[in-house]
C-alpha cells in the first residue's frame, strides 16, 4: 500500500543496552522523537517507562499509553497496535534492549505498519551485533546471526561444526548470544569443540562503561580467565 501523508509515523526506537548515559549512545533526535510521542508499543512496561523517562524528564506517565508486545501476543491484536497511527497520531516501538525488530520482537508491528501504508522511521542507536561485529575483525562482509545456540550439548557440538563448516568454505562470521548466566559454560564449550586456529571474538557489556571486547584464536582462549556470568555477551567466530 502506498505511504499516506496523513497517517502517523512508526519510529523504531533503540533502547539501553544496559545502564548508560544518554548522551553517549543516542543522538539528540532520538530524544525530541520520544518527547513528542505518547503511544509506544513495548516488551515490558516497566522498562519501557523508565527509558522514556530519561528521555523526556518531564513526562507525565498517566500520559502514556503503551501497547505490550511479547512472545505471548497474538496476531490478531497487532492492528490496534497502529490504531493511532491511522488517526494521525504517530507511534514508537522499542524493544527491551537494543534495536527493535533486530533479534527482537517487532517485525510483525512493521509489516503491518507497512501494509496499512504507515512510513516506517528507523532511529540511530546502539545494535549489540553491528557494534561487535565492528569490533570484532572478523568479516564484515559475509555473516550471520542465528540466536540461540541449542541447549543440547550433542546438538549444541552438531550445530557449531556446521556453522564452523560454512565459515571457513564461505568465509562467513557466524554470530550468536546466550542466556547470561549459560556464558562461561558456552565458552568452555566453544574452546573445546572449535577448531585451535577458529579465531573468536566475545564483546561484553557493550557501550556500558565495563565494556570488554577480545579477539583470539580458539588455541588462546583455551588460557584466557574471562568471566562471562550474568553480562550481556555476543559471541562471533570465523573459521
Amino acid at each position: 500500500m502506498i505511504v499516506s501523508p496523513n497517517k502517523g509515523h512508526l519510529y523504531l526506537i533503540p533502547t539501553f543496552l544496559g545502564p548508560s548515559e544518554i548522551s553517549h549512545v543516542f543522538p539528540e533526535w532520538v530524544s525530541h522523537i520520544v518527547c513528542q510521542l505518547t503511544h509506544f508499543v513495548v516488551e515490558q512496561e516497566k522498562t519501557a517507562r523508565r527509558f522514556i523517562k530519561a528521555m523526556n524528564p518531564t513526562v507525565v506517565q498517566a500520559d502514556l499509553i503503551l501497547y505490550p508486545l511479547n512472545k505471548h501476543t497474538e496476531a490478531a491484536s497487532i492492528p490496534a497496535m497502529l490504531a493511532a497511527c491511522m488517526q494521525g497520531v504517530s507511534v514508537g516501538l522499542m524493544s527491551e534492549a537494543g534495536c527493535p525488530g533486530v533479534a527482537d520482537p517487532g517485525a510483525e508491528v512493521v509489516a503491518m505498519a507497512h501494509k496499512l501504508g504507515i512510513r516506517v522511521i528507523p532511529l540511530v542507536g546502539p545494535s549489540s551485533i553491528l557494534l561487535a561485529l565492528m569490533a570484532s575483525g572478523l568479516n564484515g562482509q559475509q555473516f550471520a546471526f542465528h540466536g540461540y545456540l541449542p541447549i543440547d550439548k550433542a546438538e549444541k557440538k552438531h550445530t557449531l561444526k556446521q556453522l564452523e563448516r560454512r565459515s571457513i568454505e564461505e568465509n562467513q562470521t557466524q554470530l550468536f548470544i546466550e542466556t547470561p548466566y549459560r556464558n562461561n559454560a558456552l565458552l568452555a564449550d566453544l574452546c573445546q569443540m572449535l577448531q585451535p586456529q577458529t579465531r573468536l571474538c566475545v564483546a561484553v557489556d557493550i557501550s556500558l562503561p565495563t565494556e570488554q571486547i577480545e579477539m583470539h584464536p580458539i588455541s588462546v582462549w583455551k588460557s584466557r580467565n574471562m568471566d562471562l556470568h550474568k553480562r550481556p555477551c555476543m559471541f562471533l567466530f570465523l573459521g
